[in-house]
């Protein structure tokens, strides 16, 4: 399915291609795949891609003075597009403790919700989650997939301090801080694993378009994954899938 797309100036250096603003699977896709078209060209001029939900921000090394062509370009690299339904891609099983030590929100979420905290952790950790982008902070992913009854307004009055690996709810979305940080998500549980590591060549482990569930664990086993963590020498459990 091709769409019909937006190309406008953002800024001197880069061009902003926008899809339909909706969060869909079919426009993720399109997404990557049109990513990896301009990526395979190897265009020396091009020194960044970023995607969004429904856009992908592409950056040049100089001022672009000649937008009119490089947006024919673009255009024609889109034409060529064919989506790849059998690509490859990851699911990621992350453990997560919602344990009240770490969850303290929890209690806050069950009201509004009118919940049990069995149940929202439950519905939290057997949904199939979408990895759209990363972005806000280095290692945070975009998640969709959030069961509907979990939707949950953000707090009114951000917290000034979050910690890392909390893993969090705000309006219509799920995810993880990577690492301390302000922020207005509700907080219901803590992951021990490392989303960022700047030492590594592949700093965050996962990539647009994979899949990602959240798998329980007790506060023992949290602190025991924890240890693993820190020692370096923790493998997180994944599989491929494709589609």
């Amino acid at each position: 399915m091709a769409f019909n797309l937006t190309y406008k100036p953002f800024g001197e250096r880069s061009i902003l291609v926008e899809w339909p603003a909706v969060i869909d699977n079919e426009i993720l896709n399109d997404i990557i795949q049109f990513k990896k078209i301009i990526e395979e060209k190897k265009i020396k001029s091009i020194v960044e891609l970023k995607s969004a939900y429904n856009s992908l921000l592409i950056i040049y090394d100089s001022i672009c003075r000649n937008f009119e062509n490089e947006v024919i370009f673009l255009k024609n690299a889109y034409k060529s597009l064919k989506l790849n339904n059998d690509s490859v891609s990851v699911l990621w099983k992350i453990p997560v403790c919602y344990d009240g030590f770490f969850g303290i929100d929890l209690e806050v979420v069950s009201k509004e919700k009118k919940l049990s905290k069995e149940a929202i952790i439950k519905r939290h950790s057997q949904a199939v989650y979408t990895v759209y982008f990363i972005g806000f902070l280095p290692g945070f992913l975009y998640l969709g997939g959030l069961d509907k009854s979990l939707y949950i307004p953000r707090k009114s009055t951000p917290r000034l301090q979050i910690e890392k690996g909390a893993v969090a709810i705000g309006g219509s979305q799920t995810g993880v801080y990577p690492s301390a940080s302000p922020g207005g998500w509700n907080i219901i549980g803590n992951s021990p694993i490392a989303f960022f590591n700047p030492k590594l060549k592949t700093p965050c482990f996962s990539k647009p378009g994979d899949r990602l569930v959240f798998k329980p664990v007790s506060l023992k086993e949290y602190e025991n994954i924890k240890i693993l963590v820190d020692s370096g020498v923790y493998q997180l459990e994944s599989e491929v899938f494709s589609g």
